[in-house]
């Protein structure tokens, strides 16, 4: 099962508090919080170079921004990779990622530091920090071996941030829902040729999640090769047309159907 897991501590910028100060409030007396996610980040480049993002802007690759499901445009994230160190601010530009157990797609220059592009993907940590923070590589959090070690650390998050959290509010976890559909990339008799699939879907794109099932057909068992799962059939359609262009036949099946 995934969680969804949103620590709200000390100071966070005014334009992102969770829950409304009072109007006659000023910001020095309102109630900030800091939002932190932890999860696993991917990464996009070249193929989405002069795209128009969520927000109007044209993705450049080369610029320090990311996509997130929900926080608002402009606010800015202090991403570490927690195994290494290594650490940048972005800016949020563009919505996503949408694929099951992503919490943000960096632009290839901000995921380069952060040994993303080389991996596909990786787990962070990730702050919200004032909106005069300095985009660009930086150094890590002063307590990245608390925020590491926490319990709570062990929850796998995903990207919903919670509406209406209140004061009193520390820790919120809640369960993500369950992923609907998949892309079925295929159904083998031979093991090998379901694998063989696998990779070449792999090399294509690291960052989608494929994985072997082992099932029967016609009393006969067989391998499925699945992509994602997926919220919604839009999006795990709009993968399936993208492994069309790549050569690989699929269908959008439901999770429970299979």
């Amino acid at each position: 099962m995934s969680l969804v897991l949103v620590l709200l501590t000390g100071f966070a910028p005014a334009s992102y508090a969770l829950g409304r100060a009072d109007d006659d409030k000023t910001p020095a007396t309102a109630a900030r919080r800091a939002t932190v996610l932890r999860g696993r980040a991917s990464w996009y480049g070249r193929e989405h170079q002069g795209h128009r993002t969520s927000n109007g802007e044209r993705f450049d690759r080369n610029q320090y921004t990311c996509a997130h499901k929900t926080l608002p445009f402009g606010t800015r994230l202090r991403v570490t990779n927690p195994t290494t160190g290594q650490a940048v601010v972005v800016r949020v530009t563009d919505r996503g990622p949408f694929r099951h157990q992503r919490i943000l797609d960096l632009a290839e220059i901000a995921a380069r530091p952060l040994g993303i592009v080389q991996n596909g993907a990786v787990s962070v940590i990730a702050e919200v920090v004032p909106a005069t923070t300095p985009l660009g590589p930086t150094d890590a959090p002063e307590d990245l071996a608390a925020l590491a070690s926490d319990s709570l650390n062990t929850l796998t998050a995903t990207t919903t941030i919670l509406p209406g959290a209140t004061e009193a509010a520390d820790v919120v976890v809640v369960a993500e829902p369950k992923p609907t559909f998949v892309v079925q990339a295929g159904t083998f008799g031979d093991t090998r040729n379901a694998q063989a699939v696998l990779d070449k879907i792999m090399a294509l794109d690291r960052t989608l999640a494929v994985t072997l099932a082992a099932g029967t057909k016609e009393g006969k068992p067989v391998s499925r090769v699945l992509v994602g799962g997926f919220q919604d059939r839009a999006e795990a359609d709009r993968v399936r047309l993208r492994l069309q262009e790549w050569g690989i036949a699929g269908l959008v099946r439901q999770s429970e159907n299979l």
